[in-house]
């Protein structure tokens, strides 16, 4: 009998003793069996209580679930149709903080970014003399020299947001149009890339342990 397991990339648990094969994987069979393969245990974090206080990362690959299968249904035959390799991603239960600590956090990164985006972009303004340029250009509509030239600095500095706000289509939440915005282009890219260095430090860390394994035979 031929099974069919889409085992992704990534996935996250949260105050989870055991993983099962349905928390990773799609398992594509007739009902009854695959109701039982659902069911078999990957790992078991119990046995990593220590790990427990702070985010950890666990690495399982498409031939631990295969082993897994096989092991309790040797007559089965596994067709991956997914990842080789899957992250698990073990996370504490903090669902019982306190409302103002979570404010508190909003509120700092919130403040965080403000301030380093307005010293960028004041940064950037000095380093390309836009005083300078935007005085040249009252003069050269108005032909009268001045050092604030409101007439053309505010209009920029309202167009300035505006653009910011078009271009990231969000506004409080609110999306303008559906098309995907640089961030939601963006994240998955560097999101890949943060899981595929996840995986190979943890396929170095499995290889180096198997090989101490191996000598203490």
């Amino acid at each position: 009998m031929d099974i069919y397991i889409k085992p992704p990339k990534k996935a996250s648990m949260i105050n989870r003793d055991k993983v099962l094969i349905e928390d990773l994987t799609e398992v594509i069979a007739t009902k009854d069996v695959a109701d039982k393969v659902k069911k078999l245990v990957l790992l078991d974090t119990s046995k990593k209580a220590e790990d427990k206080s702070d985010k950890k990362f666990y690495l399982i690959s498409v031939t631990d679930i295969v082993k897994a299968i096989k092991k309790a249904y040797p007559d089965i035959s596994v067709q991956n149709l997914g990842e080789m390799d899957t992250i698990v991603e073990y996370k504490a239960d903090k669902s019982k903080e306190k409302r103002y600590v979570k404010w508190l956090k909003v509120g700092f990164v919130t403040l965080t970014l403000f301030i380093g985006s307005l010293a960028a972009i004041m940064s950037f303004h000095t380093d390309s003399e836009m005083s300078t340029i935007l005085e040249n250009f009252y003069f050269m509509l108005f032909r009268v020299r001045t050092d604030s030239p409101l007439l053309i600095e505010i209009p920029y500095a309202i167009g300035l947001g505006v653009g910011i706000i078009v271009f990231f289509n969000h506004f409080f939440g609110k999306r303008f149009t559906t098309d995907l915005t640089p961030i939601e282009v963006e994240m998955p890219i560097y999101e890949n890339d943060v899981n595929d260095a996840i995986i190979d430090k943890l396929s170095t860390q499995k290889q180096e342990r198997e090989e101490i394994q191996n000598d203490n035979r």
